[in-house]
């Protein structure tokens, strides 16, 4: 049994439909105790206050001066993050905060960086690191299972935009990203957890089906350290898909691990390590088989398994914990590669003699083509 002056006092930042499941959770998980609510519609904040017996605040300045405030749970559009997440830190305030970290790579970062200097929990809300396929795939990687990875493919595909979209936040490029920050994140996530943070984007794309500010599908092939190369293919308006679908391959010297929420599938090859539950060649093992069960459910394990793991992190910020803010940097840097790189197509073809003629002699571009 927790004692009670381990219990932290939490606020919940945004009422939307993250909003209101984060609150739910919040409220059943143990080391937890909701203090607080606040959203911009007085009316749905109050009525959602009433209903939990929560104190309702309209300004967000009002919930960082609740006394006793451990920590906020930020679910808000993306665009709200840097300033909420700042305030929050400033405040002494551990923060959990809904991803995409923010829309600027640099941002985030930076915000990773005062979390770090303040030693405050600083949690980025990528559910799928919480999933047991998932989790069990980075534990195959760091046991040397498959050997050394050599590639990477990540994909979704779901039916979230299947006619014009209408206007709200996640349609609007300044406000949330689009598909490529709203949804491919995710699979771009876990991608980053496996293998690291890209070098290098070519061949992306970028395009629009039913948006008109947004993009509605991101194709992309990305190089990252140690040669390890990998390809994001991700669409959220598939009408053939029921229901949003995350699924990544990695091959290595050793073997191959095939992925998604349900099963992972891990081929143990000649150059590979027998590991503890698998054997040589093919081994399939199912979620029920590696999901611990989490004090409350709501939606999956994982969301409420993530919350729990934020406890932790505000009982000690200096420990090891999953999904953190440079965690969240590290994605975000691999969106605005992606981004940029899709940005560039769209520039004007130059001729190969006409760059060569306009560069200096001495660059590595000029003595690779013979100029």
């Amino acid at each position: 049994m927790r004692l009670m002056e381990n219990i932290r006092n939490i606020a919940v930042i945004g009422l939307g439909k993250m909003g209101i499941s984060h609150l739910s959770i919040a409220k059943a998980t143990p080391g937890m105790k909701v203090v607080a609510i606040c959203d911009s519609s007085a009316m749905i904040g109050g009525m959602i206050g009433k209903y939990v017996k929560v104190p309702f605040f309209a300004d967000y300045a009002d919930v960082l001066a609740v006394p006793g405030l451990d920590g906020v749970i930020i679910a808000t559009p993306t665009r709200h993050h840097d300033t909420m997440i700042r305030r929050a830190l400033a405040s002494g305030v551990h923060v959990f905060c809904e991803k995409p970290l923010t829309l600027s790579a640099r941002t985030s970062a930076e915000l990773a960086q005062i979390a770090f200097d303040q030693n405050l929990a600083a949690q980025v809300g990528y559910h799928n690191r919480f999933v047991g396929t998932f989790a069990e795939v980075k534990r195959l990687i760091d046991s040397g299972t498959i050997g050394k990875i050599r590639h990477v493919h990540a994909d979704a595909y779901g039916p979230v935009v299947l006619k014009p979209a209408a206007k709200t936040w996640r349609s609007k490029s300044t406000e949330g990203g689009g598909c490529l920050y709203d949804y491919a994140a995710h699979p771009i996530n876990l991608m980053n957890w496996y293998v690291g943070k890209p070098v290098f984007c070519s061949g992306a794309q970028l395009t629009k089906q039913w948006s008109e500010d947004v993009d509605d599908a991101i194709y992309a092939n990305l190089m990252f350290a140690g040669g390890v190369s990998g390809q994001v293919s991700v669409n959220w308006a598939d009408e053939t898909i029921r229901k949003m679908t995350t699924s990544l391959t990695l091959w290595g010297d050793g073997g191959k691990i095939c992925v998604d929420r349900q099963e992972i599938r891990v081929y143990i090859g000649d150059k590979g390590t027998v590991t503890a539950g698998y054997r040589p060649k093919w081994t399939v093992r199912n979620i029920t088989d590696l999901t611990p069960h989490p004090a409350f459910y709501l939606r999956g394990e994982e969301y409420s398994a993530q919350l729990e793991g934020f406890v932790g992190a505000m009982n000690d910020p200096s420990s090891s914990y999953v999904n953190t803010f440079a965690s969240g940097a590290e994605t975000d840097h691999t969106l605005a590669l992606i981004r940029d790189g899709a940005d560039s197509l769209n520039q004007p073809i130059v001729p190969l003699a006409v760059a060569a003629a306009k560069r200096p002699k001495s660059t590595m571009f000029a003595r690779a083509f013979g100029y």
